[in-house]
């Protein structure tokens, strides 16, 4: 059995919020029990209100846990480290640097950029914004400012890469090619990544294991892992097979008059 050098680990994790307007309490988890290692891509779908964003934001430190701990190779975590990068749905970028300049922001803030600069015109590449590269934020799409964030937490190679929707605002050729560029880097530093996903294609297409979460309140219906080469064959009888498994369990399976 492989040693890992990273283990995460959600045991017995729940989180309320209150509702003030409607004066009482919305249970977003339940009783998450999850074990996680570098070298995984775990793909997480289910249902809006199923508390998968809840979930990465606690994993993130941005909120804490109403009862039970998160620990990252047994150290709790208690707010936010740079050893842990997300993407959120919607784009989060400074305003006031360029396209180029947001990308290489972490290489710049460590001094590091010398010695980067192809690795940021390659990746400037893939998304397709080469000829926006001296852009500001306010000059672009929705769809272009969220390829330059998600391309902004890929190559600082966060020990964990924490994906919330990235590519639900892309095109369909334009989704492919991150896909296709998320698995490459994730193959190369064999971080952990955990995606938050509505696609179930997506989550098998990307996923060394698929966990199907159910809502009122979130909790984890099963962990089913994808036992596929890279890359997949999203037509074949195996990828057919998992995504009509998963599909059942989320009760839009094929119903029997």
């Amino acid at each position: 059995m492989a040693e890992h050098k990273l283990t995460l680990t959600l045991d017995n994790v729940s989180k309320s919020f209150a509702r003030v307007d409607k004066n009482d309490i919305t249970n977003a988890l339940e009783n998450i029990d999850l074990t996680m290692h570098d070298g995984e891509f775990i793909s997480v779908v289910g249902t809006s209100g199923c508390g998968k964003s809840t979930m990465l934001r606690l994993i993130a430190g941005l909120i804490t846990p109403t009862t039970g701990t998160l620990t990252v190779n047994g150290t709790e975590i208690d707010g936010p480290d740079p050893d842990r990068g997300m993407v959120f749905q919607q784009p989060t970028l400074f305003p006031w640097l360029t396209v180029e300049k947001n990308i290489s922001f972490s290489f710049r803030m460590r001094h590091q950029l010398e010695g980067h600069e192809d690795e940021v015109r390659r990746i400037l590449d893939v998304i397709g914004l080469t000829a926006f590269k001296d852009d500001y934020p306010a000059q672009l799409s929705g769809g272009m400012a969220q390829r330059v964030a998600l391309a902004r937490s890929l190559i600082c190679q966060p020990e964990i890469l924490l994906l919330d929707e990235p590519l639900g605002a892309l095109d369909a050729f334009t989704r492919m090619n991150m896909q296709d560029e998320i698995l490459d880097i994730w193959r190369r530093t064999r971080q952990l990544v955990v995606m938050v996903t509505h696609d179930v294609d997506e989550a098998i297409y990307m996923g060394t294991k698929v966990v199907v979460m159910e809502p009122h309140p979130g909790r984890i219906m099963g962990e089913i892992d994808i036992a596929m080469d890279y890359p997949r064959n999203r037509s074949s009888s195996q990828f057919v097979a998992y995504r009509n498994q998963i599909l059942d369990m989320l009760h839009y399976g094929n119903k029997e008059e």
